[in-house]
């Protein structure tokens, strides 16, 4: 390894630990040399030394491995004009490739913090437990288990409770790690025989954080070890927080056992977001890239359209958002709607629910007790007009046809028409209860 290569690597570890974290925890380190597969790193303080070992240890090693694979360790060594004492290594700065490893957390995403989370009914349960668990209180259920599907908030609730306890208690040890990760170090550990120090280092810690468990069903002995270490922490009243994309009954091959203890403490379900929940998301990233870009209009309406046609991931929504504002600054425009559809065709097009009209017309007249015939036919009464134009709103709001297409399935009615029909439902919703009410369950329904 040489500091060359050390600099390349240094590019790419930017990548992943993002800015902030290699501004104050990568940049400073020096390189120093590589003698006996150990590489060693001067560092200012101790301190930084045994943070980065505990949080970035095994990424600098998997990467400086690549590059040489004769590096086998790390070191971290305060350098002596430091000011500090330059008397030992780092405390725990040394880092094995291996499942025992002194460093078993994995990275924090400096995003998912408590106050970046947008809570809303869907969430409110898990995220008042996931504070529960953050105030470090005595411990009064165990484990909290988080489980719901992509992009519903159980990796960014993880990841801030860890954040929080790291600030108010730093004297505690919480690990967060992925289930694949503690696979990972069990089998290392037990190809090495070092079973002995994975034990001590899992069985030790304070708050134990384990995301997506439902990867280590089917495998049985990372399934033991996995029992034993749940166990020998329940029975310290150490904190465990689990996640994972189903119940613990529903995870096939999981162990009965394991399974059974999973459910003794809080089962919390994330459910999916709704339509106002999504709207608080948007709005809040609005609100962050304020600040980025100043200048940058945001027509009315444009946030509703996403709300309402990116409904089951939160990720690809707010990746929709941050690539909407990145494309309008770099061509100078304004956010509209035509622009939003333009630049997120393949987005809303992945996410399209694939409602037909058809349907939606079905299940509109059945909501409101009319003949589907009588809702596209020319009666004009009210209680055919208003079903008519929920219908023509929601066919805007879930399909991709053009407005003269919606205009053709509904008795060949002219294109304005459709709009004014999906106007004045924009209107009625925010002042009729009655019927935001009767979009919502529409629009659940469909979706189901």
């Amino acid at each position: 390894m040489t500091q060359e290569q050390w600099g390349q690597l240094k590019q790419k570890l930017q990548q992943s630990v993002g800015q902030s974290n290699f501004k104050n925890w990568i940049e400073p380190l020096e390189f120093a040399r590589v003698d006996d597969g150990v590489a060693t790193f001067h560092v200012p303080t101790t301190f930084l030394g045994n943070y980065v070992s505990q949080h970035f240890g095994e990424l600098i090693l998997y990467q400086m491995s690549n590059l040489s694979p004769d590096v086998r360790r790390l070191q971290f060594r305060v350098a002596a004009n430091s000011g500090a004492r330059p008397s030992r290594p780092a405390t725990v700065a040394s880092v094995e490739p291996i499942a025992d490893s002194i460093v078993p957390s994995a990275p924090l995403d400096e995003r998912f913090t408590f106050d970046s989370f947008v809570v809303g009914k869907p969430n409110e349960l898990a995220h008042a437990a996931a504070r529960r668990v953050a105030e470090c209180g005595p411990v009064t259920f165990n484990p909290l288990f988080l489980y719901g599907g992509v992009g519903l908030g159980k990796t960014h609730l993880m990841h801030a409770i860890a954040w929080e306890l790291k600030i108010t208690r730093p004297d505690l040890n919480v690990v967060y790690l992925s289930a694949e990760q503690f696979m990972y170090r069990f089998v290392q550990a037990l190809r090495d025989r070092k079973m002995m120090d994975f034990k001590s280092v899992f069985r030790s810690v304070d708050v134990l954080m384990v995301d997506d468990v439902q990867f280590i069903a089917g495998k049985d002995s990372t399934q033991e070890e996995f029992f034993h270490t749940f166990n020998a922490l329940v029975d310290q009243n150490k904190q465990i927080v689990i996640s994972a994309d189903r119940a613990p009954g529903e995870i096939a091959n999981l162990e009965e056992r394991i399974k059974s203890r999973l459910q003794c403490g809080l089962v919390v379900d994330l459910h999916p977001t709704d339509y106002e929940l999504r709207l608080g998301i948007l709005q809040s990233k609005v609100d962050r890239y304020r600040a980025q870009y100043p200048d940058l209009a945001l027509s009315d309406g444009v946030l509703e359209f996403l709300a309402h046609r990116i409904s089951t991931n939160v990720r690809v929504l707010e990746g929709a958002m941050t690539r909407l504002f990145a494309f309008a600054s770099l061509v100078r425009k304004p956010i509209t709607l035509e622009l939003t559809q333009d630049c997120l065709a393949d987005v809303l097009r992945a996410s399209e629910r694939k409602v037909s009209i058809e349907e939606i017309q079905r299940k509109v007249s059945d909501h409101y007790n009319i003949r589907l015939s009588d809702m596209i036919g020319p009666k004009r009464t009210r209680c055919y007009a208003r079903p008519r134009q929920v219908a023509m709103y929601l066919c805007k709001q879930m399909t991709s046809r053009s407005l003269p297409e919606i205009g053709r399935r509904f008795g060949g009615r002219d294109h304005t028409t459709i709009m004014h029909g999906v106007k004045r439902i924009d209107e009625l919703r925010i002042q009729d209860a009655q019927i935001a009410e009767d979009l919502e369950l529409l629009r659940r329904t469909l979706e189901g």
